[in-house]
């Protein structure tokens, strides 16, 4: 995971390993199978280090922080975005993260459907924004305006042949503070709400709940 998170998967060779641990290449093999069983074993880890939800935790803050933590992992393990979902053989902390959050959907109210749906939804987001974060050209402090300053000195006459750009670039990006990374939690908000009265439609009113204005229940209590 060291050589992955310093140069990329594609640093990660067999030979390579086996030189940093000071041994023959060859005698990897009396411990896996192959460089497929070692990548199975880092995706492992990097679940393991995403949180779960906690009991008795509100579906909303106990789904927003498990994007957050998620988002934190791979920003440490970048590499680990491509092959994430392309393992078959997934080990203990893989299931038992997936199994975990499941649970806590049904448990919250989701049927089967809309628990795949949330999963679906949230992590595509989650970590196609971090695909993002890794492959834009951010400073330290996770802003974009060196990059873009750049793009509008080659450019200069961006703001007229791309006006839309141009007034993006002044007004947005280019102003004190913007970090592209604060737009994570706006696009995070969306879809919780959005699931949040998807799974209220789904589920239907609930027993006890005040009739809608104009319902059945007010004709009744009117008649």
């Amino acid at each position: 995971m060291v050589l992955a998170d310093s140069g990329g998967i594609e640093s990660l060779s067999m030979r390579k390993l086996a030189g940093e641990l000071g041994i023959e290449a060859m005698s990897l093999y009396h411990h896996v199978k192959s460089k497929e069983d070692i990548l199975d074993g880092m995706v492992d880890i990097v679940f393991g280090e995403m949180e779960l939800p906690s009991p008795g935790e509100a579906w909303k803050t106990a789904m927003r922080r498990r994007a957050e933590s998620t988002r934190a992992v791979l920003a440490r393990h970048p590499w680990a975005i491509a092959i994430l979902d392309s393992r078959t053989t997934p080990g203990p902390a893989t299931l038992r993260y997936s199994d975990t959050v499941i649970g806590y959907l049904r448990a919250a109210g989701f049927s089967i459907p809309m628990a795949a749906h949330a999963l679906s939804i949230l992590d595509s987001y989650v970590r196609g924004f971090a695909m993002q974060e890794a492959s834009l050209p951010l400073d330290p402090s996770g802003s974009i305006q060196a990059a873009t300053e750049s793009i509008l000195e080659q450019q200069p006459m961006m703001s007229n042949a791309f006006p839309h750009l141009g007034a993006m670039a002044a007004e947005l990006i280019l102003k004190p503070g913007y970090a592209y990374g604060n737009e994570f939690q706006f696009g995070l908000g969306l879809i919780l709400d959005g699931l949040e009265r998807a799974l209220a439609t789904e589920n239907g009113p609930q027993r006890g709940d005040a009739p809608a204005e104009g319902g059945a229940g007010s004709q009744s209590a009117a008649s």
